[in-house]
């Protein structure tokens, strides 16, 4: 059974209490900094913060509905060379699993970082998120977790979860050295912070925390949070299937797309230094256009959209954690995440292999097994 401690809860200030977690993780000897989620002080806003001095966590706000990037991909650059001290860092569940993912396409290491994860209440869509902070400034986190907390869901003046979020099957953390339950917890005493691992059993030992049992309700109530969230995605995927099941309809889903690559540039798992889209390969000459336009008749500008995203599916849809930073990075709103959730559903489950879930199980692709796939290749 898995060690178990609690943390205090003052006023009902759940911020306060992670806040007071990772000053007290900053204080040991072995750490170096902290990564957290932390109001910015030149505007309410809540982006990923390096902290190496306690008195810095100040804003620190893990719980806003606010997920403006995935700190995946920062994290694999802070641990992709040794610093010379452990990082820890605290992160919500898909960005752990998307960070494992990393690591096994060997984008980071998980040698010197401490994993801190927590249950996800979800987060709104940027555009949302800056429309709610501004209607309730430095106060939005609270008003959104006093929704959540007492029954009334997280939609606020017609503001509702980000789709990925309302799809979300994993909102509790795995592979975490430290994870911290909410769901199924009476929040307004304490938090109940779980050790996973030798790593996160020595830290909680040196916080010397009071020890503490789950729940019996907390499996209640993640239960109950995960069957809706299966439902509400298996509908997305069928209509998602339904509205592109065809290359027809799949051109129409796309048309918006203005080759921007911002979800490329957005999703925690899309690694390559240089990707083949910006190089010579598309830079097409004017001549190419001229002839196509001639030949078919008439082009979509720009080019290549159905194309780039099909290359996209074809590399990464074996890592996407379903995240929803490449919806999030849009500025057309295509429903991008619909279709990589959709895709990589399939691809993921054809391989018998869900991302970011078990650090040890090798990347689909990257190993040969003799009877995968035996009715596909003909073997008998």
């Amino acid at each position: 059974m898995a060690a178990t401690a609690k943390i205090d809860v003052h006023d009902h200030d759940l911020n306060g209490a992670f806040k007071e977690l990772a000053r007290s993780i900053l204080a040991t000897e072995e750490i170096g900094a902290i990564l957290v989620p932390r109001q910015l002080p030149m505007k309410p806003m809540v982006m990923p913060v390096l902290v190496g001095d306690p008195d810095q966590l100040e804003g620190m706000d893990p719980l806003a509905p606010a997920f403006a990037l995935s700190a995946a991909k920062l994290v694999s650059r802070l641990t992709r060379k040794p610093a010379g001290e452990k990082l820890a860092v605290m992160l919500r569940p898909c960005e752990v699993r998307a960070f494992v993912e990393l690591v096994k396409l060997k984008q980071g290491r998980p040698d010197d970082v401490l994993i801190i994860s927590y249950d996800c209440p979800g987060a709104y869509a940027n555009r949302d998120y800056m429309a709610f902070v501004r209607a309730w400034g430095r106060e939005s986190t609270t008003r959104f977790l006093n929704n959540a907390t007492e029954g009334r869901g997280a939609a606020i003046d017609g503001i509702d979860l980000a789709p990925a979020c309302q799809a979300c099957e994993h909102p509790v953390p795995e592979n975490a050295d430290l994870a911290v339950a909410l769901f199924g917890i009476d929040t307004g005493r304490n938090l109940l912070i779980e050790a996973r691992g030798t790593q996160g059993e020595a830290m909680l030992e040196r916080l010397a925390l009071a020890k503490a049992e789950m729940p019996a309700q907390r499996d209640v109530a993640v239960q109950s949070l995960i069957a809706a969230r299966l439902d509400t995605r298996d509908r997305m995927m069928a209509e998602t299937t339904s509205a592109t099941d065809s290359l027809e309809k799949l051109t129409a889903y796309l048309a918006n797309c203005v080759n921007c690559y911002n979800c490329r540039v957005a999703c925690p798992v899309c690694y390559c230094r240089e990707c083949v889209f910006v190089t010579d390969v598309f830079d097409h000459e004017p001549i190419q256009y001229l002839g196509w336009a001639k030949r078919k008749g008439a082009i979509k500008m720009p080019t290549d959209t159905v194309f780039y995203h099909l290359t996209r599916l074809a590399h990464m849809s074996t890592a996407c954690v379903g995240c929803g930073q490449c919806s999030n990075a849009c500025p057309n709103e295509v429903p991008v995440m619909e279709l990589f959730r959709t895709v990589a559903q399939r691809t993921q489950a054809a391989f018998d292999y869900q991302a970011g879930k078990d650090a040890a199980e090798r990347p689909p692709l990257s190993e040969f097994r003799e009877k995968e796939f035996e009715d596909v290749v003909g073997i008998n």
